[in-house]
């Protein structure tokens, strides 16, 4: 199949999901057994998705600067850092890190 039939089903999925979303009926999602299980996937998502960015390098499993970078920024939240320093501390230690010799 060609690559843009693949591109424009995934279009049609994700809008019929979302469409699906807005038929659902608002007293099913007022339930707060909803907003939790939301809550939790939603920073499953994220969680996993850091993961893989981090620690993944193609097929292979890499160890280097970014891993310096989410120790920083981790450390910089547990300290209730503004968002832009958790970044700009993720940011610099990528950066020593890479200086020391880092991959």
């Amino acid at each position: 199949m060609n690559l843009w039939i693949w591109i424009l089903a995934a279009c049609a999925i994700s809008y019929l999901t979302k469409l699906a979303g807005y038929l659902i009926p608002a007293r099913l999602m007022e339930n707060p057994r909803m907003t939790r299980v939301a809550g939790t996937l939603t920073i499953g998502l994220l969680a996993s998705l850091t993961a893989v960015n981090t620690f993944s390098s193609g097929q292979s499993l890499a160890l280097d600067a970014r891993l310096a970078a989410l120790a920083a920024a981790a450390v910089a939240l547990w300290l209730r850092a503004p968002f832009l320093v958790v970044v700009l501390a993720g940011a610099g230690a990528a950066a020593v890190a890479r200086l020391l010799g880092a991959p």
